[in-house]
C-alpha cells in the first residue's frame, strides 16, 4: 500500500482521507474493516505531513531577499 500512497497527490490523499473519515463515521464497517481503513488513513496522514514539510522547505528556499538572507518567518501550516 505504501507504493500506492506515494503515487497519490496531496489533493488525492486528502480526498481519500475524507472518504475514510466518512466511512468510519458511518459505523457500517465491521471492526476488522475499520482497522484496515484506519491504518490506511494513518499512512495517508503521514504522507501528507511529509508533503507539507517538503513544500514548506521549498517555500523557504524560493522566498528570499535580494541580498540572500531568508526573509521568511516560521510558517504555521498545521
Amino acid at each position: 500500500m505504501k507504493g500506492k500512497d506515494a503515487e497519490l497527490s496531496f489533493e488525492q490523499s486528502m480526498s481519500r482521507l475524507d472518504e475514510i473519515v466518512q466511512s468510519l463515521d458511518s459505523g457500517e464497517l465491521a471492526l476488522n474493516e475499520s482497522m484496515v481503513v484506519f491504518e490506511e488513513g494513518v499512512k495517508l496522514t503521514r504522507e501528507c505531513s511529509k508533503q507539507l514539510t517538503k513544500a514548506q522547505g521549498r517555500l523557504d528556499i524560493l522566498i528570499k531577499k535580494a541580498d540572500g538572507n531568508n526573509s521568511l518567518k516560521a510558517l504555521d501550516i498545521q
